[in-house]
């Protein structure tokens, strides 16, 4: 079977390597930093493994992922850390218990998808596409009161903390080359989330806002106009903005996706000045 591991973290080339190498021995998916996109994506995509791929974090970084390591699991996830030696010590410092596995760099894509496939059939009996039950997990306690007590105020922390300036995507493709292409022309701009269909997407949308959705029209399952449908027909998500990438370049198709009102369309293969200029146009 493939475990699917959720990557996160801001050593991109890592993360891009992982798609490139990895991904037909893993199922990968990546988000963005932030908290709320870390815990959706734990919820939805439901991966065997996080891995933290550390480059120049920052300590709100690290604290968000000890909290959700440690207060917002449902099951028992295994976080592998791919980082320096130096890295890795500070993390530790924070948190002791926080990485199950560190992958100390220089490590490439494929030795990393090993130490994640030996360590998940060393701890873990799963049949074909079975999540990892919690029943069968037990949970770590925190090390010491002193630990307990900063997990037991460290939401109130991240309520107070300033929001992120930067303005979020969500990008749905069930095409992961896609999802890590756009990730890479956005990413330094803009906060992403991705998801593989749109009943990720949707669920996502439940407990979470975007400021743009990039939704590709045709998928297996719901396809990208269905996806609009019960976008606009829910008043809480009827007014973000919606762009479709489509493949389609053929006139007649093009007006039935005008028809749908998105807010735009960019045809595949996507070009990044023209999609900068298309979310620019939209949200800023």
């Amino acid at each position: 079977m493939r475990y699917k591991v959720l990557l996160v973290g801001n050593n991109k080339a890592t993360i891009e390597d992982m798609f490139l190498h990895a991904n037909n021995i893993l199922e990968c998916q990546s988000t963005s930093s932030r908290f709320d996109d870390i815990v959706c994506h734990l919820k939805y995509f439901q991966p065997h493994v996080l891995v933290y791929c550390m480059n120049n974090e920052t300590r709100d970084t690290m604290s968000q992922l000890i909290t959700i390591k440690h207060t917002k699991l449902e099951r028992k996830t295994p976080f592998f850390v791919v980082a320096t030696q130096d890295d890795c010590d500070e993390l530790r410092k924070m948190s002791a218990d926080f990485s199950d596995v560190d992958l100390i760099k220089p490590i490439t894509a494929l030795q990393i998808a090993d130490k994640i496939t030996d360590y998940m059939k060393r701890n873990f009996k799963l049949k074909e596409n079975e999540p990892m039950p919690a029943s069968d997990i037990p949970v770590t306690p925190p090390a010491d009161a002193q630990t307990q007590t900063i997990l037991d105020n460290i939401d109130s922390l991240f309520s107070v903390m300033p929001a992120n300036e930067r303005k979020h995507i969500l990008v749905v493709d069930d095409d992961f080359r896609m999802l890590k292409l756009i990730k890479r022309y956005l990413d330094d701009s803009y906060d992403i989330a991705t998801a593989i269909n749109g009943k990720v997407a949707l669920k996502f949308l439940e407990s979470k806002m975007t400021n743009l959705i990039l939704l590709d029209y045709e998928m297996p399952g719901e396809n990208g106009p269905e996806v609009l449908e019960k976008l606009r027909a829910n008043p809480v998500t009827n007014q973000i903005p919606v762009i479709f990438l489509t493949g389609i370049n053929d006139r007649k198709k093009i007006q039935q996706v005008l028809a749908l009102k998105p807010q735009g369309y960019l045809l595949k293969p996507i070009d990044h000045d023209k999609l900068v200029e298309a979310i620019e146009n939209t949200i800023g």
